[in-house]
């Protein structure tokens, strides 16, 4: 599989990758893109905008018939999505429902994969003696 990153950062805008509008997560999954082909749908790290370590809005899911929300903020810089990509319906959840190809999703706030190879990205380095604090808070509701 080609999932080691590059190091090359892309704008998502007009890409498959572009959810800065509400929109549903399957509707461009099976687009005729090459990194969507190499993940087998989305395992990406979006980079997030803003200043590094300040707490910020970085995702909102809405399910439309039920109304649930899901927002992510969090300190880091970036945001892995996975779409549920490698379910196969060898997993049973709650009630015995069982997880199949893309019946879930997760977003993880975090530091960019492989960031030790790659200079450009935020450090992931911590000295001897030094802390390191982060945020993330995940907020859930209920639209009316």
């Amino acid at each position: 599989m080609n999932l080691i990153p590059t190091g090359e950062i892309h704008f998502v805008r007009g890409t498959p990758f572009d959810f800065t509008l509400l929109t549903p997560i399957g509707a461009r999954i099976e687009e005729p893109d090459e990194q969507l082909r190499f993940g087998r749908g989305y395992d990406h790290n979006w980079v997030l905008d803003g200043p590094l370590g300040e707490l910020r809005l970085t995702a909102r899911v809405v399910e439309p018939s039920s109304g649930r929300v899901l927002e992510v903020w969090t300190t880091e810089p970036g945001l892995q999505f996975y779409s549920g990509n490698l379910l196969d319906g060898t997993i049973m959840g709650k009630g015995g429902r069982v997880y199949r190809h893309r019946y879930g999703f997760c977003l993880e706030p975090q530091h960019f994969p492989d960031s030790p190879n790659k200079p450009h990205f935020p450090s992931v380095v911590l000295r001897k003696g030094a802390r390191y604090w982060t945020t993330t808070v995940y907020k859930f509701s209920v639209t009316p």
